[in-house]
């Protein structure tokens, strides 16, 4: 059976075969989410982000975790918000789609998401929401190896985004 979940809490003491890092395109570490995957994961996680040579917007690469609870750490550099006329809808989509498609990739059932572009980069929340909530939900219904999906909220308003977006969408 699969599931989609939406909860409150810190993404890396989530377990989970694979957690999604909000990353910038270095892979480099950052702030918020970013920061909080590479300074939990430990040094190794550096080391390996060092060899893959950055991630273009929309895209993904895969890492261990490390010291994580996860077994992966998906990459994917969100877009920057620019007022909706610079393909931003379509770059999110893609991070979702892809992050989930190589968690597929490597036989991954469970995956946990942050909440994408919402911070620093400035997506609107609701918006984001809601792509998020399609984009994930429009893949499970033919994952085989994914199972369950958490977007694990870090604080109230982000959570109750997506909880609205979630009641709210059909796909």
């Amino acid at each position: 059976m699969k599931s989609f979940e939406i909860v409150s809490g810190d993404i890396t003491k989530i377990q989970a075969d694979a957690i999604v890092n909000a990353a910038n395109t270095t892979l480099l570490g950052g702030g918020g989410v970013d920061g909080a995957i590479h300074r939990a994961a430990g040094p190794e996680l550096l080391a390996e982000c060092r060899k893959l040579h950055g991630c273009a917007t929309g895209e993904a690469k895969i890492t261990e975790g490390y010291h994580l609870p996860a077994k992966y750490v998906i990459h994917t550099p969100g877009p920057i918000w620019n007022g909706g006329t610079h393909h931003e809808q379509d770059l999110l989509r893609n991070s979702y789609r892809n992050s989930l498609a190589l968690a597929e990739a490597h036989g991954c059932r469970s995956v946990a998401f942050p909440s994408i572009s919402t911070g620093v980069y400035h997506y609107p929340l609701d918006q984001a929401a809601a792509i998020a909530v399609r984009t994930i939900r429009s893949f499970l219904k033919h994952a085989k190896k994914v199972g369950k999906v958490t977007m694990v909220c870090f604080d109230p308003k982000t959570q109750a985004a997506y909880e609205h977006a979630d009641r709210i969408t059909h796909v």
